[in-house]
């Protein structure tokens, strides 16, 4: 799950880690109220969206008078903005941060996420902050200082210090950007984070360190431990299809294909995504019904899937393990039927109750295509979906 960056610096400041003063904002008149209830010379007037690189995209502006927080409030709210994360189509900006200007010395990097090889929380902290912190690790790896951090002890004072030394912050701050550190370690720990990210860390002119962005991403398997962290989710922000699957508990995300793929177990659904690739198409989405899917489940997964104007062909892809493949086929044509089915349906399945579950299709008087294997199935769908069948 993600948060926007009000809500990952709120989560931050528990932790001891300082950010500027800051205000969350839904319009124009609030963002001037925020500007001149924080005071100063300057502010910065941010979109908030799950996506990074806003900056380059016209997302950040830094107003010096009023009637700038008023003009670059005006011009970002509602804005389609597009990054290189949001892809061609942008996102929505429907909220603001109006936030106090910042004195900028140096820019750092600082993030942490879980590695598996060593199976440990990473800390990762770069002297190269700001908007191009991905050329950094791309181009110079060498940049980025790694810690991997053990779970009983937490991140040590030698081992912040010594980071905090590497990425060129001063003696004099050395003690601020331990805290910093092991702030920004606890709040990962505590709130079963996936991603904490603060770029930039900012040294201003008088020495002190500030979380001047942040970024924080939760695992979703854990939000049933932090219910206050779990009502920060925007739905706004996710795909429509998403967010209405997650409602039927089903595991979904949409692609760019044309193939929409309904499957049981995430396994098998990267396998049968792999092998529509390879025989010359894309997958439309990801979806797992999971081992208990009912008639209801997979007649919303069709309804779902049918929602993408891009849709081609659909290929149920069962392995009836504890899924029986007499059930998933009573889904299949119950769904089919009441969805009206506008596009090709290829079925392979293998399994508990298999013959039964063949049986109760071919006697459906529906036109699927049956399959025996992966690759039969995969070269299936692809043909339908080109009106080769």
């Amino acid at each position: 799950m993600k948060i926007h960056e009000y809500q990952a610096k709120e989560i931050l400041r528990r932790y001891g880690v300082p950010t500027p003063q800051g205000v969350p904002c839904f319009t124009v008149d609030e963002a001037v109220k925020a500007a001149q209830s924080l005071g100063g010379k300057a502010w910065v007037v941010k979109a908030q969206i799950h996506a990074g690189g806003r900056g380059k995209g016209g997302g950040v502006k830094l107003a010096k008078t009023i009637d700038e927080v008023r003009q670059f409030a005006g011009q970002i709210l509602g804005m389609q903005l597009v990054t290189h994360q949001t892809g061609a189509q942008g996102q929505q900006v429907r909220r603001l941060l109006v936030e106090e200007g910042a004195n900028i010395a140096k820019e750092l990097y600082v993030g942490m996420v879980v590695d598996r090889g060593t199976q440990r929380v990473c800390l990762m902290a770069s002297s190269e902050g700001g908007m191009d912190i991905e050329e950094v690790a791309a181009q110079t790896p060498e940049k980025i200082h790694k810690v991997f951090i053990d779970p009983a002890a937490g991140l040590q004072d030698p081992e912040a210090d010594d980071v905090a030394r590497k990425i060129g912050i001063p003696e004099s701050s050395i003690p601020q950007a331990r805290a910093v550190l092991q702030g920004l370690h606890r709040a990962f720990w505590e709130t079963d984070a996936s991603l904490a990210e603060i770029n930039p860390l900012i040294l201003t002119g008088d020495g002190r360190l500030i979380a001047l962005d942040a970024k924080v991403n939760f695992d979703d398997n854990a939000l049933y431990r932090h219910p206050d962290l779990e009502a920060m989710h925007d739905l706004d922000e996710e795909d429509p299809a998403e967010v209405e699957a997650a409602k039927s508990d089903l595991n979904y995300i949409q692609l760019d294909g044309t193939i929409g793929c309904l499957v049981n177990g995430a396994g098998l659904a990267m396998a049968t995504m792999d092998t529509i690739k390879l025989y010359g198409a894309s997958p439309a989405n990801f979806l797992d019904v999971g081992g208990g899917a009912t008639t209801e489940k997979v007649t919303e997964a069709f309804k779902i899937m049918l929602r993408n104007p891009k849709l081609q062909a659909i290929l149920v892809n069962i392995f009836g393990g504890i899924m029986q493949c007499d059930v998933i086929a009573e889904g299949i044509v119950a769904a089919a039927r009441e969805v009206r089915l506008s596009v090709p349906l290829v079925v392979r399945m293998k399994g508990t109750n298999e013959d039964l579950g063949k049986k109760i299709l071919a006697d459906s008087g529906l036109p699927i295509i049956a399959a025996d294997n992966m690759a039969d199935a995969a070269q299936r769908v692809v043909a339908a979906s080109k009106g080769k069948n």
